[in-house]
């Protein structure tokens, strides 16, 4: 089976790709240039490689802009929507052209915090 998972580099992509058995080949998209077993897209720029989705047999779409690091500014809460809403697109779009169709998991979360104090 070959798994591409978006946000691999992440906190829940890295272990997901840790967990994966023997039988289970990883495809990591990258923002990057490409290297073995990678894939290259740019979500804000609409781009995805167009032999993304070959052989490919699941997606699992963890993408988005990191919402642990800094304070939630409005320009920070616009990166973390527009992250989450233009690679779900981008993604989602690919699947629907593509002759073949992965399955798709889309994971994202919004969460409740308690008083931050005086961080920054």
């Amino acid at each position: 089976m070959r798994v591409l998972i978006s946000g691999a580099s992440g906190l829940v992509g890295t272990r997901i790709a840790e967990l994966a058995g023997p039988d289970v080949e990883i495809v990591r998209l990258v923002r990057r240039p490409a290297g073995e077993g990678e894939v290259q897209w740019d979500p804000a720029a609409g781009t995805l490689d167009s032999q993304a989705l070959d052989g490919i047999d699941a997606v699992i779409h963890l993408a988005g802009e990191n919402i642990g690091e800094g304070r939630w500014t409005a320009a920070k809460k616009k990166r973390i929507l527009d992250s989450r809403v233009n690679g779900t697109r981008l993604m989602a779009d690919a699947i629907a052209k593509s002759d073949h169709k992965p399955a798709l998991v889309s994971a994202s979360a919004i969460g409740f915090y308690g008083d931050r104090g005086e961080e920054e």
